[in-house]
C-alpha cells in the first residue's frame, strides 16, 4: 500500500512500476508533450504538463524519494526535492541528450542536446620529402571500437538490459564520509554496475562482446597525402572514431611527419641544397648535377669567371615544393661548399703560371721602423694538444698564486 498515487498516475503507470518500466512510460509521454514538438499554439497547456510529468518521474526514479513518497505522500517530501529538484529540460536532457531545440534546430527554448561525443582519435603517420613533393596515397591501420553486431551494440538479447538498481542507472554513487566534524560528499563509480549504470545478467549476455557492446575491429584508411602538404599537417577523417552505445564517433585525425632528408633541407615552399664544387669549377666554370625530387636531374651551369666562393647562395627559380592546392612552386635555393685541391698539389712551373692567369696579389703594407721577423707556417696537428695542457699548468700557478698572497709577482719582479 501507498499513501498517495498522484505521481504514479500521472505516468500512467501502477505503484510497483519496475524502474524500466517508470523509464518507458516518461519517455512517451515526455515526447509526446514536449513544447518544441507540440508547440505552444496548438497545446497552451503542453509546458505544464511537460513539467508535470518530468516531476513525477524525478521523484520516482530516486530510490529514496519513492520510498519516502510511498510513505508518506508528498507532503513527506518537504524538504527533499519534492516542489523544486531538477529542471524539467535538465531531466529531459539526461535521457534524450542534449542540443539546441527538439529536432536539432534552434529556437529560444532550450531543448534535449544530442548524443555525446567520442573522443578524437590521432595518428601520426611517417613521409619522405619526395611524399610531400610528388603526392601519395598510404594505407594506415589502425584498432578501434565498433558496436558489436551480434547483439548490434544491446550487449545481450532483447531485454536483458536492466538499470542498476544500485545507482539508479547513474553509474555514480553518492557516498558520504565523516571526517572528525566535516561531513564530506564524495562521488565514486557504482560497484555493482562498474560506473556503467546497466546490469545484464550473464546467461543473457552476447557471446560476442560479453556484455560490453563493443569489440575492436582493425581499420584500414587509405591516406591521401596531397602535394605540396607540410609537416605536422593534419588529414581527417569524420566520424571514424570508436563506436560506443548512445555516442556520436569522433574523428580519426592523421598528422603527418616528415623524415629528414639526406640532399635537401625544406623551408616553407622553398628547398635548399648544398652542392660541393671544385675550384677549378668554382673560378672557371662549368656543370655539376641535383638530383631533384622526382626522378629528375638538374644539370647545373656555373658560368667561367662567376668565381663562386664558399657558402655563397645562388638560387633556381621555381624548382622548389609545389604550394599546396596551388598551381605554383617554391624555389630551389643552392649554398656552395668549394673543395679545395689538397697541400702541395702541383709543381713551380704551374705556380707560375697561375700567378700569370689569377689576379694579382695585394700588395703588403709598409711597417716603417717597426722590426720584421719571416716565419712559416706549418699543421697545427701535434701543437693544439702541447699548448692546452701548457695552458692548463699555467691556470694552475696562477690559482696558487692568488691562493696564497701572490708570491709569483714577487718572483717576477726579482
Amino acid at each position: 500500500m501507498v499513501a498517495e498515487t498522484k505521481y504514479y498516475d500521472i505516468l500512467g503507470v501502477s505503484p510497483s512500476a519496475t524502474e524500466s518500466e517508470l523509464k518507458k512510460a516518461y519517455r512517451k509521454l515526455a515526447l509526446k508533450y514536449h513544447p518544441d514538438k507540440v508547440g505552444t499554439k496548438q497545446n497552451p497547456d503542453a509546458g505544464d504538463k511537460f513539467k508535470e510529468i518530468s516531476h513525477a518521474y524525478e521523484i520516482l526514479s530516486d530510490a529514496e524519494k519513492r520510498e519516502v513518497y510511498d510513505q508518506y505522500g508528498e507532503e513527506g517530501l518537504n524538504g527533499q526535492g519534492g516542489m523544486g529538484g531538477m529542471n524539467a529540460e535538465d531531466l529531459f536532457s539526461q535521457l534524450f541528450g542534449g542540443g539546441g531545440g527538439f529536432f536539432g534546430g534552434g529556437g529560444g527554448r532550450r531543448g534535449p542536446q544530442g548524443p555525446r561525443r567520442g573522443k578524437d582519435m590521432m595518428h601520426q603517420l611517417k613521409v619522405t620529402l619526395e611524399d610531400l613533393y610528388l603526392g601519395k596515397t598510404s594505407k594506415l591501420a589502425l584498432q578501434k571500437n565498433v558496436l558489436c553486431s551480434k547483439c548490434e551494440g544491446k550487449g545481450g538479447k532483447e531485454g536483458a538490459v536492466q538499470s542498476c538498481r544500485g545507482c539508479n542507472g547513474q553509474g555514480v554513487r553518492i557516498m558520504m564520509r565523516q571526517m572528525g566534524p566535516m561531513i564530506q560528499q564524495v562521488q565514486q563509480a557504482c560497484p555493482e554496475c562498474r560506473g556503467t549504470g546497466e546490469v545484464i545478467n550473464e546467461k543473457d549476455r552476447c557471446k560476442q562482446c560479453l556484455g560490453k557492446k563493443i569489440i575492436s575491429d582493425r581499420k584500414i584508411l587509405e591516406v591521401r597525402i596531397e602535394r605540396g602538404m607540410r609537416d605536422g599537417q593534419k588529414i581527417t577523417f569524420s566520424g571514424e572514431g570508436d563506436q560506443a552505445p548512445g555516442v556520436v564517433p569522433g574523428d580519426i585525425i592523421i598528422a603527418l611527419d616528415e623524415k629528414p632528408h639526406p640532399r635537401f633541407t625544406r623551408k616553407g615552399d622553398d628547398l635548399v641544397y648544398e652542392a660541393k664544387i671544385d675550384l677549378l669549377t668554382a673560378l672557371a666554370g662549368g656543370q655539376f648535377a641535383i638530383p631533384h625530387l622526382d626522378d629528375r636531374v638538374l644539370m647545373v651551369s656555373v658560368l667561367p669567371g662567376e668565381a663562386i666562393q664558399p657558402d655563397m647562395i645562388k638560387v633556381i627559380p621555381n624548382e622548389g615544393m609545389p604550394m599546396h592546392r596551388i598551381e605554383s612552386r617554391g624555389h630551389l635555393f643552392v649554398k656552395f661548399t668549394v673543395e679545395f685541391p689538397q697541400s702541395n698539389w702541383t709543381d713551380e712551373d704551374t705556380i707560375k703560371k697561375l700567378e700569370a692567369i689569377l689576379p694579382p696579389r695585394p700588395t703588403l703594407p709598409s711597417f716603417g721602423s717597426k722590426h720584421v721577423d719571416d716565419v712559416v707556417l706549418v699543421d697545427a696537428e701535434g701543437y693544439q694538444g702541447r699548448n692546452n695542457a701548457s695552458h692548463s699548468a699555467y691556470n694552475e700557478d696562477d690559482d696558487e698564486d692568488d691562493h696564497h698572497g701572490g708570491p709569483g709577482v714577487q718572483c717576477a719582479q726579482q
